[in-house]
């Protein structure tokens, strides 16, 4: 048992690095190496249950929720309200949400893609409706979850985080600008880096 805890043979399940978030899932036999992400070892069990599973430690100074939102806020295209933000690698990627929906998944067709096995090929929509964004689990197998919750449909509003497999979403959304007709401005699935 004590096996199971301790030392390289961590056992079966998934472990969540505590230095990036990183999940690694293991066999039975397999040993726990060093994260793929960021090449350290220091390992947490992990659950998709969990609430802030995915949780990186705060930096001095301003949490890296609020860091990344300051960065995300000056890539937003200002004539569109709503947007999410999330890192590709060491990117910020900013996503302006000018369509009615907005498919985050696995497939080829999704404006929000994440080649990942963690990520359904349809795993969630963002969904502009008059009174504001919502989430929608489009029938993943992992669940959505938002600031920890998992959800099957959930309004959003500014500063939520999305956990859609191992990659979090932050929402922007600018509530002081009138909102524009929902049409297609050629917008969806642009990005800023």
């Amino acid at each position: 048992m004590d096996a199971l805890t301790s030392g390289t043979m961590a056992g079966t399940g998934s472990f969540r690095c505590e230095n990036c978030g990183y999940v690694v899932t293991l066999a039975a036999t397999e040993t726990l190496g060093a994260c793929p992400s960021c090449g350290q070892k220091d390992y947490a069990r992990a659950s998709l249950f969990a609430a802030g599973r995915f949780q990186r430690r705060a930096a001095a100074g301003l949490s890296e929720h609020d860091e990344l939102m300051a960065r995300a806020r000056e890539l937003t295209h200002p004539e569109v309200t709503a947007h999410v933000a999330f890192l590709d690698g060491e990117d910020l990627r900013v996503v302006p949400l000018a369509a009615e929906t907005t498919r985050i998944g696995r497939t080829l067709s999704a404006e929000i893609r994440f080649d990942d096995p963690t990520v359904s090929r349809r795993h969630a929509l963002l969904v502009r409706r008059e009174d504001g964004l919502h989430v929608l689990d489009d029938r993943s197998l992992n669940g959505v979850f938002v600031d920890g919750e998992r959800v099957s449909s959930r309004p959003l509003v500014d500063g939520d985080e999305i956990v859609v497999g191992r990659h979090r979403l932050l929402v922007l959304v600018d509530d002081t600008l009138e909102q524009p007709a929902l049409v297609d401005a050629g917008l969806s699935g642009s990005s800023a880096s």
